[in-house]
């Protein structure tokens, strides 16, 4: 009788294994030949501009170098202002409104942007055409007005 095909397939993968192993092996030393061992520290040294760019060159010592004060830095979102509750009362005209849908929009008269009214904002009935005061707020999709008042 002939030899099984188990026997031939496990010589087979030993084989396999064998042949990784060596190109483990030869990967490993071509990888230690080119290291570059031995860099000093200054070959390493990376150095930062004034615009915040890395180079190779270090700073020239005997440029003046521009001071900052600690209380200029800001670090992450800014402080809201606190408002004028004078400013916060606008005054524009109404560009848009649709009675059965509740819904139009206020044209500013300083910024002349077009700025959101829900009908639960509104003091008076308004139609287009006509001139509010109102105050704005910040909702879901942008500016909102609201406390829209009918000017005389």
């Amino acid at each position: 009788m002939g030899r099984s095909q188990a026997t031939f397939g496990k010589k087979e993968n030993e084989k396999k294994r064998q042949k990784k192993k060596l190109d483990k092996a030869e990967r490993k030393e071509e990888r230690q030949a080119n290291a570059a061992n031995g860099k000093n520290l200054d070959e390493m040294m990376a150095y930062v501009d004034e615009n915040g760019n890395i180079s190779a060159t270090p700073p020239d010592p005997t440029r003046k170098k521009k001071e900052i004060k600690t209380e200029d830095i800001q670090l992450g979102a800014r402080k809201q202002e606190e408002v004028d509750p004078a400013d916060a009362i606008r005054k524009g005209v109404v560009s848009f409104f649709n009675d059965s849908k509740g819904y139009g929009f206020i044209k500013d008269q300083k910024s002349q942007e077009s700025i959101f009214v829900h009908a639960n904002g509104l003091v008076n009935q308004i139609k287009e055409g006509d001139k509010v005061s109102f105050e704005v707020e910040m909702g879901q999709k942008g500016l909102n007005a609201v406390r829209v008042k009918l000017e005389s």
